[in-house]
Parts: C-alpha cells; structure tokens; sequence
C-alpha cells in the first residue's frame, strides 16, 4: 500500500473510530439514532468479551485494524488501548491501558443501561407516544 494510502486509513481510523465512541456514548439522546446506538452498543461490548479468550478482555477490532495501519507507516511503541492513545493524541495526558480500560468500561455501562431503558419504553420506535 502507498503512503499516502495509509495516511488516508490513518485519518479515517482515527475519526471514524473516535466517532463511534462519541456515538455510542451519546447516540441514544436522539430518538432516530436510539436503535443504531443499542445495537452499536452491543456490537462494541460483545467484541470486548467475545474476543477475550483470543485476544484478552477488551479487544477492539477497529483498534487492532488501526495499529496495523500505523505499524505499516512505521509507528512502533503503540498502546493496547485506544483511550490511552487519545488522551496522549489530544491533550497530551500520558494515562495507563489500565486506567483507559477501566474508563472505556465505565463509560459505556451507563450508556448501555440508558440506551436499553430508552430503547424499552418505546422512544426507539420513531412515533410519539400517545397520552
């Protein structure tokens, strides 16, 4: 692959990847995005875990794909977790895979739990609810 191929994927990996993150954190506040936001909840923990026995708990496709990108460019040296790379990327924090971890999971719980209630009471559904 050229170069400036893999600067492409670069750029793409790291908007579309901190995209869906942002996505999955807060894409259950709109009532057309509610559905999409569940099932790209589960799609991102069900990766975490059932990736686990092969890869360790927590495992990102999207992350492994990106650093395979960023090795071929010749970046060595890389974290195990994305957040650890955006924290360092953006404001320059240096935080652990531990920490970054512990924060991606923290985080997408209450999402989770938001985005199911939401999903169940009927506000996925497109139509306002009668009263």
């Amino acid at each position: 692959m050229s170069t400036g191929t893999l600067a492409f994927l670069d750029m793409a990996f790291l908007v579309g990847h901190t995209a869906l993150i942002f996505f999955n954190l807060f894409g259950w506040a709109w009532r057309k995005t509610l559905r999409l936001n569940l099932l790209s909840i589960f799609l991102t923990a069900g990766s975490w875990i059932a990736f686990a026995p092969w890869y360790g708990l927590g495992y990102c496709p999207c992350t492994d794909w990106h650093w395979q990108v960023k090795e071929a460019l010749g970046q060595t040296d890389l974290p195990n977790n994305y957040l650890t790379y955006l924290f360092d990327a953006w404001t320059g924090l240096a935080v652990s895979d531990e920490f970054a971890s512990r924060l991606a999971w923290a985080a997408l719980a209450p999402a989770l739990a938001l985005s199911l209630y939401l999903n169940l009471r009927g506000n996925g559904n497109g139509k306002k609810k009668r009263k």
